[in-house]
């Protein structure tokens, strides 16, 4: 049965259409909003896997041809490889879905959303964040939503709900909204430097306007939902319970309040490899069950300790920032370096500075782009003592460095004031808590190490949340069990005069306006104390940048000169290039940006360049080379692409009878320009220069 359902969101109609196209999925539909449109199915296998997590993949494409384009790579079409958009897109649908499968739902679990056209306007990412959750509600999978998703933007102080994209460049807030009917469940995005009550208000304005889409799914689960697969949660032993309980509970209590990460670590399997060992033959084969029922139970004496006890494990307030110590210019080759240590997380930032070409290009939906800053998020195995096959860059790799650019990009300055390429590279030495926050605090330092004339420095913060009915704890600077056994983790950027980026992430239905704004302002305290121990270390950029960095020379020409720069076949600017170890780039308007890796280079680039585009003025002497003798005179080139004419008589101050009894082709000889005519002829003379010199 053809199903199609509208609703009017942000003043453009989006549809949810199903029954159609690709029936055999379990759920299947295709989302529209203009004409950008996107095909969203799921399927979960019949049979459950042994796993102990939910096997849930989520794959978010972008086929090229939505945009009416090939592919301009080599084999002319999509590749293997996701593209960071589409890695971005495919998290941004999985965060605000995943915990809402059945605890213990263990049969695996694919989404995948196409987006089949693109209008250049809507942004196919909303429609599949919607597509999700509406395939899953019509679908046999148990499925405790319907969520949606709006993007909210606040241009010319105004909050509109899906914003067309060529209206998100004038926008100060830019941020994805995830809800239910009655909460918030995720919100990623970030702000030009904008306040808490401001984000705060943007959340909530986006948590309203995409209600149309929950009242939607619902009346379309109602008309071509299938019944759920009946699905009943594995019993837990509760004699087994009951019996490590009785064995563990004292010492997992002891163990879990053990400060330092793998000191802890170190106690915790002790006690359970003694609580087993100790549980006799009998329950042997049942390690993993026993194993579980002990997971659960360290969670729940951990999330006591900061209920009941009203303390963290590692004994510090729940306001309480660990210690933190910031050091700059560790590294003497980089632009720029910084290490930046809090608690047992220690990120080192690594600051590059480039030209033009060195600009990152990405092909998306909407063309070609060229990207002048780029940060690389690295998380090695070392970094929380673990041996794990190193290769390329994770899901969470990119997450993580994506939030990470969000919250430093608005601190750069403007390509006209400082037109460097910048490449900041984040290695995670050690994790505990919030290594994202930490690379933007690395990050902030090393720019500023590197003389990058940031507007403030910025900082972030990783706030956490235990609730149980009533019972509520916000806590500042989460620790790796904090975020694994909480309830939410809500990370926040920003300078000391307001937000930069934000991304929170819930395991609990939803979240009240109220435990939001007490986060938000909780985190600007942490925030603000993390930024005064960093300018502590270093309080404003370099006044130059590094030795090292290379320099970077700009010259305006006339466009009617750019022939004569490039050269036939791009001859003359690689031959500047060449002898000066520098790279020139000119554009339509002129602009000859140069950029060398010493100031001597180029300068060397810069005076060829300007001879170049030199024109020669009436009564200036000039050098220049004979390059053509005749019997009336001979023709002098005074610069690149420029020749005048030495009549015989100008030659020399007495009667010459033949020109090459004076000069012959290759000799270098002064002369002045006595009159450029209209027709551009330059008339030179020898013999001004000579008597001149008398």
């Amino acid at each position: 049965m053809d199903i199609l359902l509208k609703a009017d969101i942000g003043g453009q109609t989006l549809s949810i259409q199903t029954g159609k196209v690709a029936k055999q999925a379990s759920g299947s539909v295709v989302v529209q909003y203009g004409e950008t449109t996107v095909l969203v199915t799921v399927v979960s296998a019949n049979n459950e896997r042994m796993v102990d997590f939910l096997p849930l993949s989520v794959e978010y494409q972008e086929k090229i041809y939505a945009a009416g384009r090939i592919p301009g790579n080599y084999f002319r079409r999509e590749i293997g490889r996701p593209s960071e958009k589409e890695t971005l897109t495919a998290r941004l649908i999985d965060r605000p879905i995943r915990p809402l499968f059945p605890k213990s739902y263990r049969f695996e679990t694919q989404v995948i959303a196409t987006v089949l056209s693109m209008d250049q306007e809507n942004d196919p990412d909303i429609l599949a964040m919607v597509g999700a959750s509406a395939a899953l509600e019509i679908s046999d999978i148990p499925f405790a939503g319907p969520i949606a998703s709006v993007r909210v933007a606040r241009i010319d102080g105004e909050l509109v709900a899906n914003p067309r994209l060529s209206d998100i460049e004038k926008c100060d807030i830019n941020i994805i909204v995830a809800g239910s009917k009655t909460g918030v469940v995720m919100v990623e995005g970030g702000g030009d430097i904008v306040s808490e009550a401001d984000m705060l208000e943007a959340i909530f304005f986006g948590h309203k306007a995409l209600q149309p889409l929950i009242d939607m799914q619902e009346e379309l689960k109602k008309a071509a939902g299938r019944a759920k697969r009946e699905f009943i949660p594995p019993e837990k032993d509760q004699t087994l319970v009951q019996l490590i309980e009785s064995k563990a509970v004292e010492g997992l209590h002891e163990a879990v309040l053990v400060p330092a990460k793998m000191e802890r670590y170190a106690a915790l399997r002790k006690v359970k490899a003694d609580i087993f060992e100790n549980m006799g033959e009998d329950y042997a084969d049942r390690k993993d069950e026993v194993y579980a029922i002990f997971d659960d139970l360290q969670k729940q004496i951990c999330r006591d300790i900061i209920l009941k006890e009203g303390r963290r494990i590692d004994n510090r307030k729940f306001d309480e920032i660990r210690p933190i110590s910031c050091e700059v210019g560790i590294l003497a080759r980089p632009h720029g370096s910084a290490l930046f240590t809090r608690g047992e997380t220690q990120v080192m930032g690594v600051l590059t500075l480039g030209s033009g070409p060195d600009e990152q290009r990405v092909e998306t939906l909407s063309g070609e782009e060229f990207r002048p800053f780029m940060l690389h998020y690295n998380f090695p195995p070392f970094s929380v003592g673990e041996v794990k096959r190193v290769g390329g860059p994770s899901r969470r790799d990119i997450g993580h460095g994506g939030l990470s650019t969000r919250a430093v990009e608005k601190i750069l300055p403007p390509k006209e004031e400082f037109d460097y390429t910048i490449r900041i590279v984040s290695e995670v030495l050690e994790s505990n808590g919030s290594s994202s926050m930490g690379t933007v605090c690395a990050a902030s330092l090393a720019l500023m190490d590197g003389g990058v004339p940031v507007k403030s420095p910025v900082s972030g913060i990783a706030m956490g949340l235990v609730k149980e009915d009533d019972d509520i704890a916000i806590l500042s600077d989460i620790l790796g069990d904090e975020d694994h056994y909480g309830d939410m983790d809500f990370k926040v950027a920003g300078t000391s005069e307001g937000i930069t980026a934000l991304q929170m992430d819930i395991k609990i239905h939803e979240l009240s306006r109220e435990i939001m704004e007490k986060a938000l302002a909780q985190a600007r305290t942490g925030r603000l104390h993390i930024l005064e121990q960093m300018i502590t270390t270093i309080e404003q950029p370099r006044d130059e940048t590094s030795p090292y960095a290379p320099k970077v020379m700009t010259i305006q020409v006339k466009p009617d000169k750019i022939r004569e720069i490039i050269g036939p076949g791009g001859k003359i600017i690689r031959s500047i290039q060449s002898e000066t170890n520098t790279r020139v780039e000119i554009d339509d308007s002129g602009l000859v940006k140069i950029a060398a890796f010493s100031a001597e280079e180029g300068d060397a680039a810069r005076k060829m360049v300007e001879e170049i585009i030199a024109e020669p003025e009436v009564g200036v002497i000039y050098e220049g080379k004979v390059v053509k003798t005749t019997d009336f005179g001979a023709f002098v080139q005074i610069m690149p692409g420029t020749d005048g004419l030495v009549h015989i008589s100008q030659l020399a101050n007495k009667r010459v009878a033949k020109v090459t009894d004076v000069v012959n082709e290759g000799d270098m000889v002064k002369v002045k320009v006595l009159e450029i005519g209209r027709d551009g002829k330059i008339r030179l003379s020898r013999k001004a220069v000579l008597e001149g010199d008398k």
